[in-house]
């Protein structure tokens, strides 16, 4: 998806959830990172977490990733466009450029008469870690 940078105004809040972005390895949810910010000693309500989040996310600083019942989790990623290999059972998240992609979603819209196409592209699977623990599955 392609995203335009906006300028946002920079509070307290906002810089302490965005500075606490960079100690997940992996998408987190509000609640896992007010609980960071509590640890820490910021004094942030709930709710200015998840505004900020929001604020960072439409202003494409952070990236958010919708879990399947529907839940946002939240991750700072480098800048640029580029979708995320996302494991499922640990949440460890790698980000990937794939211009194959990019030239696909283009020819999709064309061929039905889009313009201005943007997608997004999440990859979920089993982290080398945890495909080692994982039991074997069997194809019946």
């Amino acid at each position: 998806m392609t995203q335009t940078t906006k300028t946002i105004r920079s509070t307290r809040q906002r810089r302490a959830v965005a500075e606490i972005l960079h100690d997940f390895d992996s998408f987190a949810s509000a609640q896992e990172i007010h609980e960071r910010l509590k640890q820490r000693g910021e004094s942030i309500g709930l709710a200015t977490v998840y505004r900020n989040l929001q604020t960072l996310a439409d202003a494409a600083v952070i990236d958010v990733l919708r879990k399947n019942d529907g839940e946002a989790l939240y991750r700072q990623c480098n800048t640029g466009h580029h979708h995320h290999l996302v494991c499922v059972q640990c949440g460890y998240a790698v980000e990937v450029e794939e211009p194959s992609v990019e030239k696909w979603a283009s020819r999709v819209g064309k061929k039905h008469g889009f313009t201005q196409v943007e997608h997004t592209v999440e990859i979920f699977g089993l982290c080398a870690d945890c495909s080692r623990s994982a039991p074997a599955r069997h194809s019946d």
